[in-house]
């Protein structure tokens, strides 16, 4: 498939967009890779491609223009492939629409995580095209907590975490237990939507099942 990436932005692209290129182009893909988001308006070269990987942080001081914002719904609205990576999902205050294409995802100010280290992932749904050939598994990674989320997602992977107080930002902070969703897809428009919110850095992007899983994504939204 020929695919868009988008990288760049507040978290260690510098690692994760390099093993994200490997992985892609070793399954055959044909990937290009920019962290210039003005692309995104430009209909006739985004008519060109199958699919948009979004592996950036695209909100806040770092958000997209409205004619990127627009340009980018009408490509998945109209029937093209989204692959939403980690805390791609986040929307800017501007563009609260975007959690309408993602079904959810962190929001900036208000979203939290226990500190980065081991999580175990519970494939729920191992019929899902997203967790075709992954069981559960134990990576490197963030768990998401407090995110925006909307109904109709069709989730496949979760993890669980114990309750307790966490640092965040400095501060000891309460945080709940419960069951938190890491994988899902949904359509907009005619579009396919495939979400991960794993994926904070270099070492979780060299996790086997998370390549297969963004592999098995990409397949998915271009199928």
């Amino acid at each position: 498939m020929k695919l868009l990436a988008i990288s760049g932005g507040r978290h260690p692209y510098e690692e994760s967009t390099p093993v994200l290129e490997r992985f892609l182009k070793a399954a055959g893909h044909d990937l290009t890779i920019s962290e210039d988001a003005s692309v995104l308006a430009d209909a006739g070269k985004m008519s060109q491609y199958d699919a948009l990987v979004f592996n950036t942080q695209r909100a806040g001081d770092n958000g997209m223009t409205k004619a990127e914002q627009t340009g980018m719904t009408t490509f998945i609205k109209g029937g093209k492939g989204f692959v939403c990576i980690h805390i791609s999902g986040a929307a800017s205050e501007d563009w609260p629409e975007y959690y309408d294409i993602t079904g959810g995802g962190w929001i900036l100010g208000t979203s939290f995580h226990p500190p980065y280290g081991k999580v175990t992932v519970d494939v729920t749904n191992p019929d899902h095209a997203g967790a075709e050939g992954v069981s559960d598994f134990t990576t490197s990674d963030e768990l998401y907590m407090g995110i925006e989320y909307a109904d109709g997602n069709d989730v496949f992977m979760t993890a669980d975490s114990e309750e307790g107080t966490y640092p965040w930002r400095g501060e000891p902070t309460p945080m709940p237990g419960g069951t938190f969703p890491l994988g899902w897809t949904r359509t907009y428009g005619e579009g396919k939507v495939f979400v991960t919110l794993l994926g904070h850095n270099g070492l979780s992007f060299e996790s086997p099942e998370f390549q297969k899983i963004v592999l098995n994504g990409v397949a998915w939204a271009t199928s």
